[in-house]
């Protein structure tokens, strides 16, 4: 598959929560942490954060709805409307 083809799936695939799992707490941090992986494509967005796990799971679904709201307007052609005549 070429680089181009590849990159055009990116854009048109969806951001979505590929996993989220328990983690350790980060030295000098207490209370449950988790690690979360978003991906798009082959793209990965990987992350931790503190919080119950249903606390986590609702921010990172947030998260994902801002990226793919975000992504919509990426994927109009670039370039400028002809004039009307």
């Amino acid at each position: 598959m070429s680089r181009l083809a590849s990159s055009s799936e990116n854009i048109q695939a969806p951001f979505r929560v590929d996993s989220i799992s328990k983690a350790a707490a980060p030295e000098g941090s207490d209370g449950p942490w988790f690690t979360y992986v978003i991906s798009q494509g082959t793209n990965m967005i990987s992350g931790v954060r503190a919080g119950g796990l249903a606390e986590v799971t609702s921010m990172v679904g947030e998260m994902v709805e801002r990226l793919n709201e975000r992504r919509v307007g990426k994927s109009r052609p670039k370039g400028k409307p002809k004039a009307a005549t």
